[in-house]
């Protein structure tokens, strides 16, 4: 069987038209910058009705180009995808292949676009953000790897290999290796990104790689936010006492080098001790406390409302705080048959890790948030209502200050992602022959100049992911200074 080329029987008359698009977004971003820089902005004109309207100059023509030129690029783009899914397997290269393996994630992609969209007024700061271009192509990218994540993990979708099986003879191999003994054009029948090191399969190890990044980033930010919140509305609330302790504690976490605490933490050393599963049972309590104060501190004026809204709720996460906790080769094992699930080891060192070192943080926003917000009127005319301290903290600061908190909450899942990445290149946490991202990139590195792609793929993944992430943030800081 013949190897597969970068855009197959495409290229032939593609590849010149993606070179000429590409030649012309570049000369058009470069005109917009220096017109940016020279020449004067649109000015506004009065019509005779007394409307403005706004008068176009070499500026504005320089900008619709630029708009143009992008245009045209996508659109080059969007043909080499229709002609993945539309030519037969090996006729569209290793990109159509590549296209065709993550059709689900295209669809998935296509739905949420169209039902977001078509409902964004409905959908609060959410919709909003497809109001922003940079939003968009922020969420855009973070829900491709989002929903890949998902389907390689739940569904076993897109992956061509076993992430973790190797085949002999494809060592180091570039990409489009006909796989031997494999004589049917089927998407198991070549590497398509190549073979790493070990002559496993780089594509399939990239697409598993996802769902671990899913599995830990998202989460662990949620259980920062949850141990920050807590912490942080009474701290910057109450001030005093509390407030001192509560901020020296966390200066005092902060004060540590993040690399050199999260080595400290996630060391075989460390993790034998038994201190990142003790630590857990402390930290891991804080959704359950947040939960239980939110919904007391909402109905306690109706007492069976809140009962039967609380015993169910608590139940259900107390369940789930105790199968969390309690995991197979780590001194808390207490649940036996009631365990719901056991979470690897290396991952639960590495999910408390990330609580631990992110809650510090997450705790100084909340404070400073809370303490300006606690002057504003709303919060003074709830106090006179005679409203419950955590029913002012919860219902009338947290509120007002989710913009803030949401743009940050991307942007700590980017820098989490990234904490993730680096443990993994240094060999920390997670075992070594995790299709992570961190580790696949320090498995590479050794042999980069002479093979690139095993160490370039998961990178650029890497890459592109926080990007999405950082760009979301930016949309949604946009959107919420709109309000």
């Amino acid at each position: 069987m013949d190897p597969l080329t970068w855009t197959g029987a495409l290229g032939d008359w593609l590849d010149p038209v993606l070179a000429v698009a590409a030649a012309l977004f570049g000369v058009a971003a470069l005109a917009s910058v220096l017109a940016g820089l020279v020449l004067p902005a649109p000015a506004l004109a009065v019509n005779p009705d007394g409307t403005l309207a706004v008068r176009r100059n070499l500026r504005s023509w320089v900008d619709a180009g630029l708009r143009g030129a992008f245009a045209f690029l996508i659109l080059v783009v969007l043909l080499y995808l229709a002609g993945g899914l539309l030519l037969p397997y090996g006729d569209a290269g290793i990109v159509g292949a590549m296209v065709r393996r993550f059709l689900p994630v295209w669809i998935a992609l296509a739905l949420t676009f169209a039902l977001s969209i078509r409902f964004k007024r409905r959908l609060g700061l959410y919709g909003k953000l497809f109001d922003s271009t940079v939003g968009m192509v922020g969420f855009g990218l973070v829900m491709f790897w989002v929903f890949t994540a998902l389907f390689v993990g739940l569904f076993d979708l897109i992956a061509t290999h076993d992430p973790l099986a190797a085949v002999s003879g494809l060592k180091n191999k570039p990409p489009g290796v006909p796989v031997p003994g494999a004589d049917l054009p089927a998407p198991g029948a070549h590497y398509l990104l190549g073979g790493d090191n070990l002559a496993r399969d780089v594509f399939s190890r990239m697409v598993h790689g996802s769902w671990i990044v899913v599995q830990i980033a998202p989460l662990a930010t949620v259980f920062s936010f949850m141990v920050g919140i807590t912490l942080g509305l009474p701290a910057g609330y109450h001030g005093g006492r509390l407030d001192a302790v509560l901020s020296f504690l966390s200066n005092l976490i902060l004060a540590f080098p993040v690399i050199l605490l999260f080595y400290l933490l996630v060391t075989p050393e460390i993790a034998e001790t038994g201190i990142p599963s003790y630590m857990a049972v402390g930290l891991f309590l804080f959704p359950i406390l947040f939960v239980g104060v939110l919904l007391w501190s909402r109905y306690r004026t109706d007492p069976r409302r809140a009962a039967t809204l609380m015993v169910p709720t608590l139940l259900v996460l107390t369940w789930l705080y105790l199968s969390l906790v309690s995991q197979a080769e780590t001194p808390i094992r207490f649940m036996g048959p009631l365990d719901l699930f056991d979470v690897p080891g290396g991952i639960l060192v590495v999910f408390v890790s990330v609580v631990f070192v992110n809650s510090p943080t997450v705790f100084r926003i909340v404070r400073g948030l809370t303490m300006d917000i606690k002057t504003r009127d709303y919060v003074a005319a709830a106090q006179t209502r005679g409203e419950s301290t955590w029913y002012v903290m919860l219902w009338e600061i947290l509120p007002n200050a989710r913009g803030p908190l949401i743009v940050d909450f991307c942007l700590r899942i980017g820098y989490t992602t990234i904490l993730l990445g680096t443990l993994g290149f240094f060999g920390l946490g997670l075992p070594p022959d995790s299709p992570d991202w961190g580790s696949t990139i320090n498995s590479g590195r050794q042999l980069l100049s002479v093979f690139p792609h095993p160490a370039l793929v998961p990178a650029i993944a890497l890459l592109s992911l926080v990007l999405g992430l950082n760009l979301l943030a930016d949309g949604l800081r946009e959107e919420s200074l709109k309000d």
